[in-house]
């Protein structure tokens, strides 16, 4: 096999799709999961592989440890192979509700996709990746993790979308710490602001912020900003900086007086 595999959740659109492009771009075959069903993005797919692409495609939502299992299994089945893995899917709460009227339900629903999912999906792609490492020394691969700044900064009519960016950031330097025995690398990708359905509610708001100032860089974000970062991690190309944070928000998070 003379191409490297990655696995991209939410990778059909957004950020997500951002990331594959670039991936492939840079040679890689690459397993895009998402929650829609295997029809709905099947312009997308076809577009992909008419343009040279070596991809497939796997439905399922990462917060299901079956659906996570299956993803695994999927690219086993297709490709053989995993040297990359991108926890990118992740869910903003329906409702933007204050911490004094958020709901459990909205809290568990977050969390259990944007912690939990990529927690357990590292678990199962980590496994195989130490048995493709101690069956072959020459492999290599790492695991990239796309957060969010709001794993620092406070929103307070989302509450449980911070608490999960938080956790996640303990996740990447935790994985970090239990993989570098194997030379498996881990890191973090923080995007601010981007452009995407996610902030499509929001835009008149950040377009107003971002005019008086709020990042250094003055315009949004967009999908391959992040896909160029994914892709130079992917590459190997930092392999003595695991755990670290990648940030990519057009200096919004840069100190200033």
């Amino acid at each position: 096999m003379s191409k490297k595999v990655a696995i991209v959740t939410g990778g059909s659109r957004g950020i997500g799709l951002g990331i594959v492009k670039c991936l492939i771009k840079d040679g890689f075959s690459v397993m895009l999961n998402g929650v829609r069903p295997e029809a709905s993005v099947a312009d997308l797919m076809k577009e992909l592989k008419d343009s040279g692409a070596d991809v497939a495609y796997c439905a399922g939502d990462i917060s299901d440890p079956s659906a996570r299992e299956n993803i695994i299994a999927a690219t086993k089945e297709t490709f053989g192979a995993l040297h990359v893995l991108v926890n990118n899917a992740g869910v903003a709460p329906k409702v933007r509700a204050d911490l004094l009227e958020a709901t459990e339900d909205s809290y568990d629903w977050v969390m259990d996709v944007n912690l939990k999912g990529p927690y357990f999906l590292t678990q199962l792609a980590a496994r195989w990746m130490i048995e493709q490492k101690q069956a072959d020394e020459n492999w290599s691969g790492n695991i990239i993790n796309v957060n969010s700044i709001s794993a620092t900064v406070v929103s307070v009519n989302r509450g449980e979308y911070c608490v999960s960016k938080a956790g996640l950031a303990m996740a990447t330097g935790l994985w970090a710490a239990r993989l570098g025995e194997f030379g498996i690398p881990v890191y973090e990708v923080r995007p601010g602001v981007i452009a995407t359905d996610m902030t499509a509610g929001v835009t008149e708001k950040y377009d107003k912020l971002i005019s008086e100032g709020l990042t250094v860089t003055p315009r949004w974000g967009i999908p391959e900003d992040i896909g160029l970062a994914v892709a130079s991690l992917a590459t190997g190309n930092f392999p003595y900086s695991t755990g670290q944070v990648i940030m990519v928000d057009g200096g919004l998070t840069l100190p200033r007086l």
